[in-house]
């Protein structure tokens, strides 16, 4: 598995998908215990967001969570938020998900609710313009 490497931002960064109700939750609740601590997040959907990390495309955040860790190093999914809440005292708990057997548990259930996260919670966009996902 080769690693993805992008533009180091000197601190890390997590792009999320802004029109989806339960990635917008899900960042919601990660600013509440990483705000503050060196991450910000972003929507990937807000213009000029993926010019600024070249190697992440719009098709990589469609599918995952992405994290850019402060070298540039790109982490998705799962291991994305296990990476980016385990700063965090009680987030050293979720080190958990490097157990064989574990981590590819998580990375299933995270794959299936990505894929539908559209039809299990709805869209957040009030523009209309997520008409054009997942019909």
């Amino acid at each position: 598995m080769t690693t993805l490497q992008t533009t180091p931002p000197g601190h890390d960064v997590v792009l999320y998908d802004s029109h989806c109700r339960v990635c917008s939750g899900a960042a919601r609740e990660m600013r509440k215990l990483v705000g503050g601590q060196g991450t910000e997040l972003l929507s990937f959907r807000d213009e000029g967001v993926l010019n600024a990390f070249p190697g992440v495309s719009f098709e990589r955040c469609e599918k995952a969570m992405q994290l850019i860790q402060a070298d540039g190093t790109v982490l998705e999914g799962a291991e994305a938020i296990v990476r980016a809440l385990g700063r965090r005292p009680l987030g050293r708990l979720l080190y958990v998900y490097y157990v064989p057997g574990l981590r590819q548990l998580a990375d299933a259930v995270y794959g299936v609710v990505a894929r539908y996260r559209f039809r299990i919670a709805g869209r957040n966009c009030p523009d209309g313009a997520c008409a054009v996902h997942f019909k």
